[in-house]
């Protein structure tokens, strides 16, 4: 039998590549799908398959794929060049743009990607406040430094007590001083987050919170957990932060407009930079203050060869004035209509599926109710692993790509025939998997 395209790649890939990618988000039984072209919400794989693509590279698309504005724009700089030694008009620009629509930023700086983002925030409001700790929540994702991913994907023989849980390492080898120094806290829990912050109030740096977190369970931070957590904050000079990396699409200036207070600095990246890697972070002007050189409080040198490059730069501002605020709601509104129909898709199949996230992100749960934290969810996962893998490999077959946790993140290509695809692949979907959920 003749090998098909992707089939041979995989066996070249597994020879000079570990586990055969670089991202193991790709790797799928028996093969990853190998992209061959893209075009706004379509993509069309080495052997000519076709999919509707709501992954959008795990949200970073916000326009699809191959936007003619973003891919001209981008294309007329790299005429000029690609990156340089020196500074560009376009940097001032952008960021002159983002401090416009985002109401808590004073001053930015443009990094290279999600991780980079919050890597700097954290080294940032250590230096600030001269403080050695972080915080964060029990199994949220803030990318790949070892600080931050701490605690990423703990177990029952790790996690320890769920009123002050254990500083977990994700990788082996993380050294011990690297484990006492991030503090971790049960989501949306408010009288154990509190109770463990006060336990370290004199040595934490900051708190960093996503307002709506993947790994856990999609399910946005209460009111009352970011006024408590903001309050208490004040009250004990470490920094309140938000790591918008992925939340920044679901409203125009991000969740954090839909809180009454707002973080002392906030970690961007994926939709900012119109299909090219960035990161950027921002916020208050005397804690930015800290990375001028000429300025008293100069306490962090911080460079990087390809931060603010003019391709990503240009790409990103070009994606952002496309996503004004008659764009979020439209898709806003679309996303919710997929809602609607996904809704209705659960009721007619009878299955114990409900959903989470908010705009344009969109979470299933193999679970009657959406899980309550990361725990509940750990276990849901594990619980339901062969049904998940079989619903994942049924919207492959069907020409459906979504994120590998069940997450679709929708863009601003799609229209109501997309909508209708998915509902009625996901109607026949649940109805193929019904027997494997537990």
């Amino acid at each position: 039998m003749t090998q098909k395209k992707d089939e041979i790649l995989y066996e070249r890939a597994k020879k000079v590549l570990p586990g055969g990618a670089s991202r193991n988000q790709v790797l799928r039984q028996p093969h990853p799908v190998y992209a061959a072209s893209a075009s706004g919400s379509y993509l069309i794989d080495v052997n000519g398959k076709q999919y509707i693509d709501f992954s959008a590279n795990i949200g970073s698309l916000i326009h699809g794929h191959a936007h003619p504005k973003i891919i001209e724009a981008a294309y007329e700089q790299m005429k000029k060049g690609t990156a340089y030694m020196v500074a560009t008009e376009i940097e001032v620009e952008y960021a002159e743009y983002m401090i416009n629509r985002i109401k808590s930023f004073e001053k930015i700086r443009f990094l290279n990607s999600g991780t980079e983002a919050v890597m700097h925030l954290t080294k940032v409001a250590r230096a600030f406040t001269g403080r050695p700790k972080i915080a964060k929540c029990e199994g949220a994702y803030h990318g790949t430094y070892d600080v931050i991913e701490v605690s990423q994907k703990p177990n029952p023989n790790t996690w320890g007590d769920k009123k002050r849980p254990n500083s977990v390492p994700h990788t082996a080898g993380v050294p011990k001083g690297v484990l006492d120094s991030v503090i971790i806290v049960p989501f949306n829990d408010i009288e154990n987050t509190i109770n463990i912050l006060e336990a370290n109030k004199d040595d934490l740096a900051c708190i960093i919170i996503d307002p709506m977190p993947h790994r856990i369970n999609m399910l946005p931070a209460s009111q009352e957990y970011v006024n408590t957590i903001y309050d208490w904050t004040r009250k004990n000079g470490s920094l309140f932060c938000f790591d918008e990396v992925i939340t920044f699409r679901v409203h125009y200036s991000g969740m954090q407009e839909c809180y009454k207070v707002q973080p002392d600095l906030t970690a961007l990246g994926k939709i900012i930079g119109g299909g090219f890697p960035i990161g950027a972070f921002g916020g208050r002007d005397d804690i930015m203050e800290v990375l001028d050189p000429i300025c008293q409080y100069y306490k962090y040198p911080l460079s990087g060869t390809f931060s603010a490059n003019p391709i990503s730069l240009t790409a990103g501002l070009t994606a952002m004035k496309l996503f004004e605020q008659d764009a979020v709601n439209n898709l806003n509104a679309l996303s919710d209509k997929a809602r609607s129909l996904i809704s209705e898709a659960i009721k007619i199949a009878q299955v114990p599926i409900s959903m989470s996230g908010e705009g344009s992100i969109i979470r299933l749960h193999f679970a009657d109710r959406v899980p309550m934290d990361y725990r509940e969810n750990y276990y849901n996962e594990l619980n339901q692993k062969e049904a998940i893998k079989r619903f994942l490999d049924y919207l492959y077959d069907h020409g459906i790509i979504c994120v590998n946790s069940l997450t679709f993140f929708l863009n601003t290509t799609m229209t109501d025939k997309e909508i209708n695809i998915l509902a009625d692949t996901l109607l026949d979907a649940f109805k193929e998997v019904k027997p494997y959920i537990k």
